[in-house]
């Protein structure tokens, strides 16, 4: 969902299983922020090995880690779609909430019923983007710190 809303092209080639993510730079040191906040929780929870909440609070509080807001959008429909997957299952999440210890904030998700029938269409598209030919560079600034840059640019 995350990669949605971030890169169609780079949706497709994780959707193809071509990963970069594990060498990047970018990707380590959201990962060492991830590890190093709110040690108290247990954190990484795999679900049906189709999703990976980072935790979930009291109250049933689904908490999403993030290094920073540039992207901030790719991460709220991620949450969302968390609590969407989640309610599809009968497990009730009250609401989201996306830290970002770092910059020592939070952002509140709800999910709301207009929101869960854009994600049934975002996961048609996303069938569709992964049957298609591969989508187009999005030359963009973001690109510079993608995972995926070599794959597009050199």
């Amino acid at each position: 969902m995350n990669y949605y809303f971030v890169c169609k092209r780079k949706l497709w080639l994780f959707l193809h299983d071509i990963q970069m993510e594990s060498d990047n730079q970018e990707v380590q040191i959201g990962k060492l922020i991830d590890e190093r906040s709110y040690s108290r929780e247990k954190k990484n929870i795999k679900i049906n090995d189709t999703i990976s909440v980072d935790f979930i609070g009291k109250y049933n509080v689904l908490h999403e880690i993030k290094k920073s807001k540039s992207i901030e959008k790719s991460g709220e429909w991620q949450l969302k779609y968390y609590m969407y997957y989640l309610s599809r299952k009968g497990v009730k999440i009250g609401k989201g909430i996306i830290d970002y210890p770092k910059l020592k904030e939070r952002y509140e998700v709800k999910l709301e019923e207009d929101d869960k029938k854009y994600i049934e269409t975002i996961i048609k598209e996303i069938r569709e983007i992964k049957d298609d030919k591969i989508p187009d560079k999005l030359n963009h600034k973001i690109c510079k710190k993608c995972s995926y840059y070599e794959l597009c640019y050199i």
